[in-house]
Formats: C-alpha cells, sequence, structure tokens
C-alpha cells in the first residue's frame, strides 16, 4: 500500500493538474512558491482540490520558516529555526517557549487556509558545514534540536497541523546538496547512531511522518537512505519505534536519479519502507508514476487508510494562544 504526492503547475488548477489528482494513486498535493499569490487565492485552490474527490487528499507544504516558507505575502515571516536555537544558547527558557509559539503562529496560518500538514521540523543538525540545511538546523547539539523541535511539534499539534520531521538519519554531516549532486556521508554507524539519530529517536513516537534523506551512508547501506530497508524498516521501524508515514524526498531530485528512471525510484522507495512518494517539478515523471501505480494500489476510503481522521486545533481558545504566541515572538526580538 502507497501512494503519491504531487504537485500543480501554477496558480490555478489545470485541466492536467485535476486529472492527476483524479487518480487514484494521488494521495495529495505539495504546494511551492510559484503557487502562491496571496492568502484568498490559495484558499480558493485548496477548496477547488477538496472538491475534486470524495475520499480527502492530502494538502502539504514546506513551511519551515527562514528561507524555506512557500507561502510569504500576508502570512508571519518565520525566522529561521537557527534564530530559535540562538535564543535558547542566551536564556533556555525562553527559546522554548519561542519554539512552541512558532508551531502555533505556522501552523495556525497554514490551518487557516485548510493544509493539513508541513514538512517540517528540520531535525539535521547544523555543523555549519551544509550551505543546505545551515539555518534551517536548530542547533549543533542533538539534544538541543530535540527539545525545541519538540516544541514546535507541540505548537502544530495544538492548532491541528501535522508533522514530518526531516532528514532521516540526518543530512548535516555533508556538504553536498542532493537538489543538484549525489551526496555520501563516509561516518559510521556508531558517529551517526550517537549524534544525528538523537532527534528522531526521541521523537519517533511523537512525529506524525517522517522523510529520508537521499543521501547514501554506506558504512550502513549503499542504497540511499530514501531507498534503503536497512534504514527505513530495521532503523526507523524496528529499532526507533517509529509509527507513522515515510514520505520521500522530492524523487525529481538529482541525488534519487543514481536509482534509475522515474517509475523505478518509485517502486524502490516503496519496497525499501516510503508509504508515500513525492515526484515534484517532473510533471512528465508524475505521470508516469501515477500511471504504474494506478493499476496497483489500493487506498480504501483515500488518505485515512493511510493515516487516519483529520486533526482537529484548539477551538475557542485558538485566538488567545496565537495572541500569546505573537507576543513572545515580539519579545525574542524577531522583526522579520
Amino acid at each position: 500500500m502507497a501512494g503519491v504526492l504531487i504537485d500543480i503547475e501554477g496558480t490555478k488548477l489545470t485541466d492536467l493538474d485535476k486529472g492527476r489528482l483524479a487518480n487514484p494513486a494521488c494521495v495529495g498535493v505539495i504546494f511551492f512558491s510559484r503557487n502562491y499569490v496571496s492568502r484568498e487565492q490559495i484558499k480558493d485552490v485548496i477548496r477547488e482540490i477538496r472538491e475534486l474527490r470524495s475520499d480527502p487528499l492530502l494538502v502539504c507544504v514546506d513551511q519551515e520558516g527562514g528561507r524555506v516558507q512557500r507561502f510569504r505575502e500576508s502570512f508571519t515571516r518565520i525566522p529561521p529555526m537557527a534564530y530559535v536555537g540562538q535564543i535558547w544558547d542566551k536564556e533556555q527558557k525562553q527559546g522554548v517557549e519561542l519554539s512552541r509559539a512558532l508551531g502555533v503562529i505556522l501552523g495556525s496560518e497554514l490551518r487557516e487556509i485548510d493544509v493539513d500538514l508541513t514538512f517540517a521540523p528540520v531535525l539535521d543538525l547544523n555543523r555549519e558545514n551544509s550551505s543546505v540545511i545551515g539555518d534551517r538546523s536548530f542547533h549543533r547539539d542533538p539534544e538541543v534540536v530535540t527539545l525545541l523541535a519538540e516544541q514546535f511539534m507541540l505548537g502544530l499539534r495544538e492548532v491541528g497541523i501535522r508533522s514530518v520531521g526531516k532528514h532521516f538519519p540526518g543530512h548535516g554531516g555533508i556538504s553536498e546538496d542532493t537538489h543538484t549532486e549525489q551526496a555520501i556521508d563516509l561516518r559510521s554507524f556508531k558517529e551517526i547512531d550517537a549524534e544525528d539519530l538523537r532527534p528522531f529517536r526521541v521523537l519517533s513516537r511523537n512525529l506524525d511522518g517522517v522523510m529520508p534523506a537521499h543521501v547514501t551512508f554506506p558504512d550502513l547501506d549503499s542504497n540511499p537512505a530514501c531507498f534503503s530497508s536497512v534504514w527505513l524498516k530495521d532503523v526507523l521501524r524496528e529499532a526507533l519505534g517509529f509509527k507513522g508515514l515515510v514520505f520521500s524526498d522530492d524523487l525529481s531530485m538529482h541525488a534519487a536519479t543514481q536509482v534509475g528512471p522515474p517509475v523505478i525510484r518509485a517502486n524502490k522507495a516503496v519496497e525499501a519502507g516510503c508509504d508515500v512518494v513525492l515526484v515534484c517539478n517532473a510533471p512528465d515523471d508524475a505521470d508516469a508514476v501515477l500511471s504504474a501505480f494506478g493499476a496497483s494500489v489500493s487506498l480504501s476510503g483515500g488518505l485515512p487508510a493511510l493515516w487516519g481522521a483529520k486533526m482537529t486545533g484548539a477551538g475557542d481558545g485558538l485566538e488567545a494562544l496565537v495572541d500569546s504566541s505573537r507576543e513572545l515572538l515580539r519579545k525574542a526580538g524577531w522583526r522579520g
């Protein structure tokens, strides 16, 4: 059982978009900056997507804060998570409170436009050697990353937004950007287990989803983590006890292409343990994977067959919760 998560071309649904979203193998959509013009525009697009199918589609976005914030105009400018880590270094209590507040603010704004999930938090360690991770990470110390990420997730959950931790088992040990190049981390499993896996280990029972990296760790397996049953089944599921969904990173990224053509990539990711495969920014690849999966995928009841009912939020106390969270952000000195 597996599904495909795709993107759309522009700021409105085209007939091609609608056809892909109607495919039974499609379980959701992810938005990028190019899809966003205004809050009302994106709400209209999401409403139209919801009306396409009787079974629910998962509506997702990469809304981390900092440089990875797809919706900006009319949304709060969320600081990069390294800013939270810097606050924690100066005043631990303030850092903890701020991280939870950011989850509330970011999540409440997504909830208001009917988004289900953000691909956050980043659980990678900031060793200051990776431009693609860098200030997206909370901190260098795995204990601090774990603490602050947990608070951020709690803030998201308070307002009804699901969280996906990434990039398992850790992208912070290399300088390569898997969007554009192959990436190999030569460290031993013992080293990775001692530090990089710590946030995933502690948070595995609270995360709704995990996204593995397109990084190869040859000490454990010759396959990139996203295509490795050793990492996804033996380590993530068995050793760490993770029970949520595993989302592949985008299978159109350069580091994934070493595995083979699009359909082979998707099949190998599923065989390794991915529940949902992302195919983005490559409509021909998406068509090929949807066509291949459409004949065999079995998702009785759509997304709930994979996950469960839609989350509920803070209810009547939401406005006061958001207001107090914004006050914490103001006191932290962030001006966006």
